[in-house]
């Protein structure tokens, strides 16, 4: 009987192979499309990028540039070298154009590509590490900087090496990690003899120290760091903050005025800007609504930049968490289901020999069994997966419903600006719950509200609805959605991540 099932397996994935037969036929009349002379003026365009880039400049023409990404990509698996480091000229266009969205997919375009192209494979991982810094996913840009390094290491490029165990140090000091950091500098410090790189430590201890509200080790390093000749806006903020913790307001507001004469980032303007309206005591009570307002200008050109950013972060875990490729296991069951058909064969044919058959058919058995036992581990990997995704979304919930500006936060208020934001954060909660169309204003706010597993008593004051009546709401929403009031919290969680 197993060998029947297993007969019929065979004959089912014999078919899908059929099926995928018709996809490389259409990609090769794709490619039959796409003309030599395409193909060579998109390879004379990487090679032109490639020059520019050397140069210290970035090729500027975006519309050729993606022609030329749509032309390699046909040709991706004849010329992988050619196709990635497109992707990384085209993806830094993109990240110098403000649309981060689309430079985070031609990124991970390229990190798919197999190449030994290294180098480009590392400033591809270091371009998606400094897009989840922008977003604020710092564990994210660090495990990108750790990509990025091991990268330059196949490729022998120890001094970019160097400045990725940076970047991942900066990435732990920005998350309070201050002894992570230094552990790392410290491994530079000792290997690592490059003047530049030793100087760009300084700006990360700098920041660790800040984080660990250390400040006068913080405005040490700054200035240790202005000594070495570097002015980067990123010392400059660091002391400015120190000193406007320490209580000393003159010297903060020396250090953010030098701020807003040398950079224009939204984030180092913001923070400096906080500090002038809050420190500068010598301005007057018109100059300071002026500060403010433009402060206020600053953060929301920084909402809408972090919303991008965090499209483009959303974008990149969902490839990080996707199914891995089975092609290869389903293309071992066939070899072995064609082997056991052989052998089956054989072995009747020569039925006089029982025992050559017995051993064959116990050969077959035990291969049967590794690739259950492979199944069985897949989908013990996928559940895995799966429970990760949720005790992140788990501690999401959790930290928005202990942040005490949770309304604000939300843009409570606002219905379509707080389902933006659940969506960015959730996966898309309130727009898979809209699209039902079963749902009013309300009663998506109580599914909000239940996600974050809130007590009764504050979805009550936050919708506002009655305290004794929150549960009937409850029970009335998830006998729509097709769940119980009692299982609605878990319904919630399984539509943010498989719905």
């Amino acid at each position: 009987m197993r060998f029947f099932l297993h007969i019929c397996e065979f004959c089912c994935n014999f078919a899908a192979m059929f099926e995928k037969l018709y996809v490389y036929i259409a990609i090769v009349v794709s490619l039959c499309a796409c003309s030599k002379e395409a193909l060579r003026d998109a390879q004379e365009c990487v090679q032109q990028a490639d020059s520019m880039r050397a140069e210290g400049r970035m090729y500027g023409d975006s519309i050729q540039l993606a022609k030329s990404y749509k032309t390699l990509k046909l040709w991706r698996t004849i010329y992988p070298e050619e196709y990635a480091r497109c992707c990384y000229h085209y993806g830094r266009l993109l990240r110098a154009q403000d649309d981060p969205v689309s430079a985070m997919q031609v990124f991970i375009c390229a990190s798919h590509v197999r190449t030994r192209e290294y180098k480009i494979l590392g400033r591809v991982y270091s371009n998606m590490g400094d897009l989840a810094h922008l977003a604020g996913e710092y564990s994210l840009a660090y495990d990108m900087y750790e990509h990025s390094a091991e990268k330059y290491i196949r490729d022998g490029d120890t001094l970019l090496y160097f400045y990725d165990l940076n970047n991942m140090a900066f990435e732990r000091a920005e998350n309070g990690r201050k002894e992570e950091a230094l552990s790392l500098l410290s491994t530079i410090k000792n290997q690592c003899n490059d003047a530049e790189v030793l100087t760009k430590t300084l700006e990360t201890q700098a920041v660790a120290y800040l984080y660990a509200q250390q400040y006068d080790s913080a405005i040490f390093y700054a200035k240790e760091l202005y000594l070495e000749g570097n002015n980067e806006p990123t010392g400059l903020i660091v002391t400015a903050q120190s000193y406007s913790f320490l209580g000393q307001k003159d010297s903060s507001v020396y250090y953010a005025t030098k701020v807003l004469d040398c950079s224009q980032d939204l984030f180092h303007l913001n923070n400096a800007l906080y500090i002038l309206t809050n420190d500068d005591e010598s301005k007057d009570k018109e100059s300071i609504r002026q500060t403010a307002a433009d402060r206020a200008d600053s953060q929301k050109l920084l909402e809408i930049r972090q919303g991008k950013l965090a499209q483009a972060v959303q974008l990149l875990e969902q490839d990080l968490s996707r199914h891995p490729d089975l092609t290869w296991i389903y293309a071992i069951i066939i070899t072995l289901m064609i082997v056991g058909i052989g052998v089956c064969i054989y072995v009747f044919r020569k039925s006089k020999n029982h025992e050559l058959m017995f051993q064959k058919l116990n050969d077959l058995r035990q291969a049967t069994s590794m690739i259950e036992i492979k199944h069985d581990m897949l989908i013990s990997s996928y559940q895995t997966r799966q429970k990760h995704i949720e005790d992140e979304l788990v501690h999401k919930c959790a930290l928005l419903r202990s942040n005490e500006n949770i309304l604000k936060e939300l843009a409570w208020t606002d219905f379509e600006e707080m389902c933006r934001i659940i969506d960015v954060h959730f996966n898309l909660l309130t727009s898979k719950l809209r699209s039902r169309q079963l749902l009013n204003e309300t009663e998506v706010r109580l599914c909000v509200l239940v996600l974050l597993d809130m007590s009764r008593a504050d979805i009550s004051d936050k919708l506002p609805y009655a305290p004794n009546s929150v549960g009937k709401l409850k029970d009335h929403t998830a006998k729509l959605l097709g769940t119980t009031g009692k299982n609605l919290r878990k319904f919630l969680l399984w539509l943010a991540i498989e719905g």
